[in-house]
């Protein structure tokens, strides 16, 4: 089971569909929540004040019969115990009470339910009564208390008036409500849950179905790309990316191909050469003189056997770091050229040098780029040609050094892919057959490896230029 596999199937992680289904849910229920709390404060908001105006409404007229009729208790008699007379259960009382605390008049029975101490301080009069006060009564129901002082005709009365409404009603309403409400709240919950479930499934879909289209890719199928289809905004940049990561393994895949079937050729090529002069050897009796011819060939194919292995683990190794030093350019050009210089005179060849200056470079990996560079231009310019090398500043710091032949160049659809490993033309092939076509791919690494580039142009019959490109050094802390 590859590692993949068992973080999708660790028992311990939440799959996205739970995580958005619960997110979902915890939201949904933060909302109902809200809506419910606040629509019960709303009920008992409005209920608590349609009772205290009702208890204001009731003070205001008893205060408007003592104004009126002072001196006649009959008016007073029938609105205080009126309520009583046409129900069994009165929902309010109201009790008359003179300034030294007397009770002038009350509701029948009202003393035995709601004392007098029970009530809170009488407000100046009807327009300064604010909140009542609750009471819960021995028979288990429930009054809303308040009291004020009347007003006559003169000012101030001697008297204050007291109101207990019933709100045993109101309160088995908030009740009631609460327990619907809850019912609600916890169905709110559950079909929320499965109505995330089944939104979340289905937008995740998708989301499956790219999942299932990349996982069906593989090495055979590399050429299949997922922006063929139509998806969201949101998958459709990650299929964009895939697509670009699909296009770099297709490529790098194609590239893979060639090299292996291009290293193998290489390497059958000297094998085929050992094997076919060994069995040559072998076939009959052979002078020591054969032999030695014999073995002297097999040395120059493992020498080049050699070499190819030593270029290839450079590329396999091009990833290492490196460490770029202060460089006299003039100076490591004319270490290589000593070098050079000796085979570009066994074929007539001239090579000169201009500018100077300094580069920040590996010393062995600027020796390795330059001597391809020179190694090539030496094997494919024709007796009799010339070589420049010449180096150039900008004014940020960059550098550039340039290897220019009047070789036989390279052709257009060539210089696409000199850079390739192992591609060699098939005019290089047919002067060097020796070669494997790893120099400039060599090149092109070690120019990476520095941050720099290396860039080509070349006119077929008239010679290539091969310009590095290091970039500024950097400046000292």
């Amino acid at each position: 089971m590859s590692s993949t596999e068992r973080e999708v199937t660790h028992p311990g992680a939440l799959s996205l569909t739970a995580r958005l289904t619960i997110l979902s849910t915890l939201a949904t229920t933060c909302v109902l929540l809200f809506v419910i709390v606040f629509q019960f404060l709303a009920l008992a908001s409005d209920l608590e004040f349609e009772d205290n105006n009702f208890i204001i409404e009731k003070i205001r007229v008893i205060e408007a019969i003592i104004a009126r009729y002072p001196d006649d208790s009959a008016h007073l008699d029938q609105e205080v115990n009126w309520e009583g007379a046409l129900r069994q259960d009165t929902r309010y009382l109201v009790r008359i009470m003179g300034r030294q605390g007397n009770v002038v008049m009350e509701t029948r029975g009202m003393d035995r339910i709601v004392p007098a101490r029970q009530f809170p301080p009488p407000a100046r009069d009807s327009r300064a009564i604010g909140q009542g006060k609750k009471l819960h009564v021995q028979d288990g129901r429930i009054y809303l208390l308040n009291s004020a002082w009347g007003m006559s005709e003169k000012g101030l009365s001697s008297r204050f008036i007291q109101v207990a409404l019933d709100v045993t009603d109101d309160e088995d309403i908030l009740q009631g409500y609460k327990q619907k409400m809850a019912f609600v709240f916890l169905a709110g919950i559950c079909l929320s849950a499965a109505l995330s479930a089944v939104v979340v499934r289905r937008g995740l879909r998708p989301l499956a179905e790219i999942t299932g289209a990349a996982g069906r890719i593989d090495v055979t199928t590399l050429d299949e790309r997922l922006g063929a289809r139509v998806w969201p905004r949101e998958l459709a940049r990650f299929a964009a990316a895939f697509d670009g990561m699909l296009d770099r393994l297709e490529t790098s895949f194609d590239r893979l191909e060639a090299s292996s079937a291009n290293l193998a050729h290489e390497i059958r090529t000297p094998i085929n050469i050992l094997r076919g002069e060994a069995e040559v050897a072998i076939s009959r009796a052979r002078s020591a003189e054969e032999y030695r011819r014999v073995i002297e060939s097999s040395l120059e194919e493992y020498e080049r056997l050699s070499r190819l292995i030593d270029n290839i683990l450079f590329l396999a190794r091009a990833e290492q770091r490196i460490e770029p030093i202060p460089l006299d350019m003039r100076g490591e050009l004319e270490l290589l050229l000593d070098f050079y210089g000796t085979l570009a005179e066994e074929k007539e060849i001239t090579i000169s040098c201009s500018g100077r200056g300094e580069i920040h470079a590996d010393p062995l990996l600027f020796q390795r780029a330059v001597g391809n560079l020179l190694s090539n231009a030496i094997r494919y310019t024709p007796t009799g040609g010339a070589i420049t090398v010449s180096f150039t500043r900008d004014n940020d710091g960059a550098a550039h050094l340039t290897v220019t032949d009047t070789g036989i160049g390279i052709a257009p659809d060539d210089l696409l892919r000199v850079f390739d490993r192992f591609y060699r033309s098939s005019e290089a092939r047919a002067l060097n057959a020796q070669g494997t076509g790893l120099g400039l791919a060599i090149v092109r690494s070690i120019m990476d490896l520095h941050g720099g580039s290396v860039s080509v142009s070349s006119e077929p019959g008239r010679g290539t230029a091969v310009t590095l490109h290091f970039p500024a050094a950097p400046s000292p802390l």
